[in-house]
């Protein structure tokens, strides 16, 4: 109000308001006016006309205000009638929350004007159901959003579980772009890619000589036409004649096809078999199998060979190289990869396996090379050979005539020179052995001894190896 206006008021040119005048302008101001003492007691109750939702409250006269109030309110009002009667400055309006007998219980919010010298306090209401039940739909309206994302994500968790858990190799195809939008693990391992690397992919560049237009174009005729036979069409990467099977519908605007692949002469069912019979067996098999790359680093191994290594979990071992387990490391793993990818696999490789914490196992190894695929991989069984060693002879037939023959020495030579022809006979003989073990390569065979490539040479030659093929 400017200062013009508040001089206005107070030089008494205004004439005095009539009650009932005054009645009407504080009843159509507020939504409810109520007049009380200083002690809370209920003096008058004005109802604006203009509001339709208030029931005649004349039964309100002479009650205390505090037994038409929430047990809640009550505090509230006590405070700040509290605060009005000591001559506080009221900073900010008061919520209170009323219950009639004859209504249900409903928000106002006041403001307290003190109105004459007896202590009335004068209270202008503002119902605050109008924003109370707007307050009620926002929230009912997010609840109702909460319900539906948890209805999709539901929906989402099932379709995901039923994808996965679905023999049938199932691939959905944007009909627009001929992308791959989703393939199930099924689908993958028929296509021969991983569902994270056909998820985006053009749908054509698996299948030989297609084109995305022309195979977008004869999946969709295809699924239009009544009675039509599926598609029979080479895949890339696993080399297998296959059927597609396409149904379109439209989802979100825009066509999608869902298409179903199965082998062209029928036998999906008996290769889902023997995939869970070989998966059950690599989960069950006594002996260790391991998968590695073409440079030995852990992909996958299975519960036996963990046991070996005294592992906890596959998380340890994934990531690592075989030759962290092998005690000669390098060595055996190089011997091993070099024979399995030159010949395609390398069987009963003798040596010793080494726990997490350093205990030493003899085993015997086989490798075998994968190389039918994008990333070749060797997979190794591994056997616990410590009961083989203990049931086997210490020295075998070949040494023994060897050891007769040193034996025989005792008394018609020197023990210098027994021992000196004596570790000739050793040394040839694991030269002989590690020569075979590596396939004649020279630079393995030399590592594998601890020797240079030097003195493997000067060693060849002194016992007539170095010839040998």
């Amino acid at each position: 109000m400017t200062s013009r206006g508040m001089k206005y008021w107070n030089t008494g040119t205004i004439p005095l308001i009539a009650p009932d005048v005054l009645g009407d302008i504080i009843a159509t101001a507020a939504d409810i006016a109520i007049v009380v003492s200083d002690v809370g007691r209920i003096l008058s109750v004005l109802i604006n006309p203009a509001h339709s939702t208030f029931e005649k409250l004349d039964h309100w006269d002479g009650r205390d205000i505090r037994d038409l109030l929430t047990s809640e309110s009550v505090p509230k009002f006590e405070a700040q009638l509290q605060r009005f009667n000591a001559g506080e400055e009221l900073g900010r309006a008061i919520e209170l929350n009323h219950a009639d007998t004859s209504q249900l219980e409903f928000p106002i919010r006041y403001s307290m004007h003190r109105i004459g010298p007896d202590g009335a306090i004068l209270m202008l209401g503002r119902d605050l159901r109008p924003i109370a039940e707007m307050q009620q739909q926002l929230v009912n309206a997010q609840m109702a959003l909460e319900r539906d994302y948890e209805a999709h994500r539901e929906n989402d968790t099932r379709f995901r579980v039923l994808m996965e858990t679905s023999r049938e190799a199932v691939v959905f195809v944007s009909a627009t772009s001929g992308k791959v939008l989703q393939a199930n693990t099924a689908a993958a391992a028929m296509l021969g890619r991983s569902p994270a690397e056909l998820a985006g992919s053009d749908f054509s560049q698996h299948f030989e000589g297609r084109k995305r237009e022309g195979l977008v174009d004869a999946l969709l005729s295809v699924a239009v036409s009544e009675g039509s036979d599926p598609i029979e069409i080479g895949t890339v990467h696993t080399r297998r004649s296959v059927a597609v099977s396409p149904k379109v519908f439209r989802a979100g605007g825009e066509r999608t096809l869902l298409c179903r692949i199965e082998t062209a002469d029928g036998v999906e069912l008996g290769t889902d078999e023997m995939t869970e019979d070989l998966s059950g067996f690599y989960q069950e098999a006594i002996d260790g199998i391991v998968f590695t790359d073409k440079t030995g680093v852990i992909a996958a191994a299975n519960e036996a060979f963990l046991t070996l290594v005294d592992a906890p979990h596959l998380t340890k071992v994934r990531g690592r190289s075989l030759g962290d387990f092998l005690t000669r490391g390098g060595i055996d793993l190089k011997v091993l990869i070099e024979n399995a990818v030159r010949s395609g696999k390398m069987r009963l490789y003798a040596t010793r396996l080494q726990s997490e914490f350093g205990n030493e196992l003899p085993i015997e190894m086989s490798a075998t090379y994968l190389n039918d695929r994008a990333n070749p991989s060797i997979v190794f069984v591994i056997r616990d050979a410590s009961r083989v060693e203990a049931v086997r002879p210490p020295v075998g037939a070949g040494r023994e005539e060897g050891m007769r023959s040193v034996m025989e020495l005792v008394g018609s030579a020197t023990l210098k020179d027994i021992v000196s022809e004596t570790t000739d006979v050793v040394e040839k003989m694991c030269i002989e052995t590690a020569v075979e073990l590596t396939r004649n390569n020279r630079v393995a065979a030399a590592e594998m001894l601890g020797l240079s490539r030097q003195s493997l040479y000067v060693k060849l030659r002194k016992y007539g190896l170095l010839k040998r093929d």
